[in-house]
């Protein structure tokens, strides 16, 4: 006999697809199980590969057979100008101006490079808040960063906890924390979405402020590019970095990128790590001492790109390029809604919290990411999930994080993990 009610849920699921047209999944190459598509949620973790990818790579392979070196000047695509490119896809993703992003190493070296020339002490003025249990290597580069510059990180670190009983951070306690350092504060370092949670921050207030308070601020978007909207430049913010990875399908280690806003591409006073690809270009074969940094985010590059790193962030960028931000954010909280809708109905089957959301509701504090918190254990319940063929991950103490991808997953997915999660709740929670 058909169960009714779930013919109707899943057509329901259907019909959101149906109406949605930001989807991109068929630009994707879907991760299989047992023969079929499996259902992939770690977006949050690494993107999916583009079905261009492998092109874009491949072109560089050939032209890198066939001229060596003079790939970086010659053909229809010089190396030396894939930056310029790519810089001006990246910015729209992040509300930057091309010259604001440099896209280069890795997250946290860009971090270390940018704590340089934006932490500055002066003082009793030194003081950084940051966010209690931050991403480790948020952390460890804080931590290690003072100790260079001979400081003791717990005199310097001011770590804004959640609530007793909550994985959350509520702004009126961001706030009041730089309020009350506003003597001794010399920089705001946040993450624009929490790793662990998936709470998205109001980066524009606690830009304004930090600057208020007479410090600078700058934003790890590890979770949140690609994810959320973003204006960086609009919301004046001095400094960012974030990886390429996630929900900007890069590939796995992508090369990285950083914001720096324009005002600071002509001040000579900051101190930086400088390096060859940071001098200014039109003089930079010339190898001449002293160095002369390119007026603008560029400045801050230190090595030679990878042409191979820059093709395959070419080929998610690509995507990028059909679809908006707006569209992208606003449908990835519309899946993240219908998910949680769907886990409260789990819990009022069984009469009790099984699962209970870490995840602000409200759809202005977080992006496509849910973690749940189960009450009773959840690792048999993600052992489950993963035997199934459904991608997810574990975090202790018994969280599952799931991230439903607006451009490649689809509402009839999150539907099917549900149900999967149902089963496995009935069979070792209740």
């Amino acid at each position: 006999m058909v169960d009714m009610e779930l013919k109707t849920e899943v057509a329901d699921a259907r019909n959101l697809d149906a109406r949605n047209g930001v989807s991109r999944r068929d630009r994707f190459l879907i991760p299989e199980h047992n023969g079929e598509q499996a259902l992939y949620f770690l977006g949050n973790s690494l993107g999916l590969q583009p079905r261009n990818a492998r092109a874009h790579v491949d072109k560089v392979l050939q032209t890198w057979a066939t001229t060596g070196v003079e790939g970086f000047f010659r053909g229809a695509e010089p190396w030396l100008q894939f930056h310029d490119t790519l810089a001006a896809k990246l910015a729209p993703v992040v509300g930057a101006q091309p010259a604001e992003v440099v896209i280069m190493n890795g997250l946290t070296v860009n971090l270390h490079l940018l704590m340089v020339s934006f932490y500055q002490p002066r003082g009793a003025r030194n003081k950084i808040i940051c966010e209690a249990k931050a991403f480790p290597s948020d952390q460890y580069m804080l931590e290690t960063h003072l100790r260079q510059r001979g400081l003791d990180p717990s005199e310097i670190i001011v770590e804004v906890t959640p609530a007793e009983g909550s994985a959350t951070i509520t702004e009126a306690h961001i706030l009041d924390c730089i309020h009350q350092h506003r003597d001794s504060v010399a920089l705001v370092f946040w993450g624009g979405v929490n790793y662990y949670s998936g709470q998205l921050f109001d980066m524009e207030n606690i830009a304004r402020a930090a600057h208020e308070a007479g410090a600078l601020v700058g934003f790890d978007l590890a979770h949140a590019a690609g994810n959320v909207v973003l204006r960086l430049h609009q919301w004046d913010v001095d400094f960012a970095a974030w990886c390429n990875y996630k929900y900007l399908n890069a590939g796995p280690g992508a090369v990285a990128a950083a914001f720096v806003h324009e005002r600071y591409h002509q001040d000579a006073t900051l101190q930086r790590m400088a390096g060859w690809w940071g001098y200014q270009k039109d003089t930079r074969f010339k190898m001449q001492k002293g160095f002369v940094p390119v007026q603008s985010a560029e400045g801050w590059g230190l090595s030679t790109p990878s042409p191979l790193l820059f093709a395959a962030l070419a080929a998610s960028l690509e995507i990028f390029e059909y679809v908006s931000m707006e569209e992208l954010a606003a449908k990835g909280q519309e899946m993240s809604s219908y998910l949680i809708s769907l886990i409260e109905g789990i819990n009022t089957s069984a009469g009790r919290t099984i699962i209970q959301v870490l995840t602000p509701l409200g759809v202005e504090s977080r992006g496509c990411q849910v973690s749940m918190l189960f009450q009773q254990g959840g690792l048999p319940v993600f052992e489950y999930l993963s035997q199934v063929g459904i991608y997810a991950d574990w975090r202790e103490p018994d969280v599952i994080r799931v991230a439903p991808a607006p451009l490649y997953n689809t509402f009839e997915e999150i539907w099917l993990l549900v149900q999967a999660l149902e089963q496995a709740c009935k069979k070792f929670l209740l």
